[in-house]
């Protein structure tokens, strides 16, 4: 039988050791990273799942009322959520827990689940034994989006923008000779105000995290939230914020530019930097995030992101209704 009890303080050690040691867990399941979110933001409802004292999986989770209808997600502040589980479980582990998970749920009244799991890329050892368990326990997709993915696979580091597209490669030469120059640490504030603006002219919304909230983060995870910043002189142009997310897989979580120096391509400056820093330190996969909203793709973002030699991977969401 598999025991379950909800999070507490007390276990936070604990907590935090399995994800480092876990078969997939990231950053984002990290009591460090869920940190950042004041207390009482959320209804948290984390749970731990134990059988004959050993821990073998974790979930991060919160409980809201959506339209009346009580519902549990996975997470809701943060990029993924999902069972993590301990290295090596067989498909009847996982399948035990995935059904006492959803018996815990129907009796606390939950309505509704809500899971997103982190893309295969992020396992130690891929397999879909979760996948297919909640497909079993009754779940459904309710979206797949794509995220782009960089394989790190090079042999040197000549061959980088060899994986270019040529357009691309031309890019990267005119950035190179009009002087811009990568910096690794930049300045928060001074990217994020090009990000700030960036999103506002072009999308008219706002950067998931509050300029405030993300220095707390790189205060919270200072070695795994590293900004990349380039410039020319002393003119910061464009940036990556670069969250390390566990030792296989960095995640490019926001990319901006000035759009007055658009004709440099100061990104891709950046991007190419990114990648020989995270091939430089061993990340097997660069993931530049989504370009799939609700399933729309994005055309032109896109094909941006494959001119680097990315391609695309699923980030499943999953749904129960009870």
């Amino acid at each position: 039988m598999i025991q379950i009890s909800e999070y507490k303080e007390t276990d936070r050690r604990q907590w935090e050791n399995f994800i480092a040691s876990s078969a997939n867990g990231t950053i984002f399941h990290r009591q460090r990273f869920l940190d950042y979110h004041p207390k009482g933001r959320f209804a948290n409802h984390h749970l731990m799942f134990r059988k004959d004292e050993r821990l073998l999986a974790v979930m991060p989770g919160l409980i809201k009322d959506e339209q009346g209808t009580p519902t549990l997600i996975s997470y809701g502040g943060a990029s993924y959520g999902g069972l993590v589980t301990a290295p090596g479980l067989g498909i009847a582990q996982i399948t035990g827990i995935a059904e006492a998970a959803v018996g815990h749920w129907t009796k606390l009244g939950i309505k509704r689940l809500l899971v997103t799991q982190p893309p295969l890329i992020y396992m130690k050892s891929p397999d879909q034994y979760i996948d297919f368990c909640w497909a079993r326990a009754g779940f459904t997709y309710l979206k797949r989006e794509i995220t782009a993915v960089i394989p790190l696979n090079f042999r040197s580091q000549e061959d980088i923008p060899l994986s270019f597209r040529q357009e691309t490669r031309t890019a990267l030469r005119k950035g190179q000779k009009a002087g811009i120059e990568v910096r690794q640490g930049g300045d928060l504030d001074e990217f994020y105000h090009i990000l700030e603006r960036n999103l506002s002219q072009r999308h008219n919304v706002r950067p998931t995290h509050t300029a405030e909230e993300l220095k707390k983060l790189k205060k919270l995870l200072p070695e795994d939230i590293i900004q990349f910043t380039a410039y020319q002189g002393k003119k910061a142009l464009a940036g990556i914020t670069v969250f390390v997310c566990n030792p296989k897989v960095i995640l490019a979580f926001y990319i901006s530019h000035d759009q007055k120096y658009q004709e440099l391509r100061p990104v891709n400056s950046v991007y190419h930097e990114v990648i020989r820093w995270g091939w430089a330190n061993g990340y097997k996969y660069l993931d530049l995030g989504t370009y799939t909203l609700n399933m729309q793709p994005n055309w032109g973002l896109g094909k941006f992101k494959e001119n680097f030699g990315a391609r695309g991977f699923l980030r499943d969401t999953f749904e129960l209704r009870i």
